[in-house]
């Protein structure tokens, strides 16, 4: 009887250890195989639009690619650019 409730408490412990793990990866929205979570984009510098200012036009002011540009302002929607708005036009996105 004592090999078994032994056993029992083995594979609870060993239950409990896995849900908590599963709960602390779900937490840090990793995965448990280390996958990370997707990166943030990181401004070093901005330009504030003003009027006539089109994506085209800062892509070529600050010799940005288009591909650039966009994974630096990833949520940009470059048919509703406002005046005042900021543009990252230097930075980093892994």
């Amino acid at each position: 009887m004592a090999k078994s409730s032994n056993k029992t408490t083995l594979l609870f412990n060993l239950a409990l250890m896995l849900s908590f793990l599963l709960i602390a990866s779900v937490v840090e929205s990793r995965s448990v195989l280390g996958r990370a979570a997707a990166s943030t984009p990181e401004c070093v510098s901005v330009h504030g639009v003003v009027t006539g200012d089109t994506c085209t036009a800062v892509e070529k002011q600050f010799d940005l690619t288009a591909n650039d540009f966009k994974a630096i302002n990833p949520n940009l929607d470059c048919d509703k650019l406002f005046v005042g708005q900021w543009l990252c036009v230097e930075g980093t996105s892994n």
